[in-house]
């Protein structure tokens, strides 16, 4: 057998190198587009709201309220507690504090008292009591109808400030991101990230603006009923087969 100069196989094995790296970078690059682009592609985000738009056609926020201002409190007292739990304590507290006035010239420990059910009672009157006041002193009673007005309000960050401005306003200002939103934007392969703020901004690059609103509530509702934390029934899920989730139940 004819012996390969020394010079022709380091070009032979140069050459082999170069081809199998580009072939492994190849494959890295259909790797990341696919993981990448796979949720979130125009087809398959129109195929989860449609099955979202079967389901829950109705979806509406579960606080109950009659105005804007009851919406915020509301909102302020559901973090880390459920809507349930709001509405029985609500049903009584808005009787009692009717107004933005009476809740920011509240006596705190008595406030702290008739909120304790829903949990971080202390905080969640120093925030309600600093937004009342607020709203009182420098907004003449009502509130604000804007994302950078509202976000000066103490204890509302923008869920708090979204869920405002889209449940009594109609502003599609942002997407609610809750502990339900998180969770099925993740096992839907909508969102890889974690922070809720990364969360809405990867899911506004994806849903139609004139969606934000309801596809949050529909979000919200589904991870509820269906998609639940520990045990998801995927079984009875309409988007059972658009889930990439590691946890399915079937």
């Amino acid at each position: 057998m004819k012996k390969q100069k020394p010079e022709t196989r380091k070009r032979v094995l140069k050459g082999t190198r170069k081809s199998k790296s580009a072939s492994r970078a190849g494959v890295r690059k259909a790797s990341t587009i696919s993981a990448k682009g796979a949720g979130t592609s125009p087809q398959r985000v129109r195929a989860i709201l449609k099955k979202l738009e079967d389901a829950y056609p109705d979806a509406i926020c579960a606080l109950e309220h009659k105005n804007p201002f009851q919406l915020l409190i509301s909102t302020i007292l559901s973090a880390q507690c459920t809507d349930e739990r709001v509405n029985q304590v609500t049903k009584t507290l808005y009787v009692k504090y009717p107004t933005p006035k009476d809740f920011a010239y509240a006596h705190p420990l008595e406030l702290e008292q008739d909120i304790r059910p829903t949990g971080f009672f202390r905080n969640k009157t120093k925030s309600i009591m600093g937004a009342s006041k607020k709203i009182v002193e420098e907004f003449g009673g009502e509130v604000p109808s804007t994302m950078e007005q509202l976000l000066t309000l103490p204890g509302v960050a923008r869920k708090t400030a979204n869920v405002v401005l889209g449940t009594a306003f109609g502003i599609a200002s942002g997407i609610v991101v809750d502990t339900h939103v998180m969770r099925l934007s993740e096992r839907l392969d909508l969102s890889r990230n974690t922070d809720p703020k990364k969360i809405e901004q990867d899911l506004m690059q994806v849903i139609p603006r004139d969606k934000w609103i309801l596809f949050s509530h529909q979000l919200i509702w589904h991870g509820r009923k269906v998609c639940q934390a520990r045990k998801p029934r995927c079984a009875e899920c309409n988007l059972e087969r658009l889930s990439y989730a590691r946890d399915k139940t079937v």
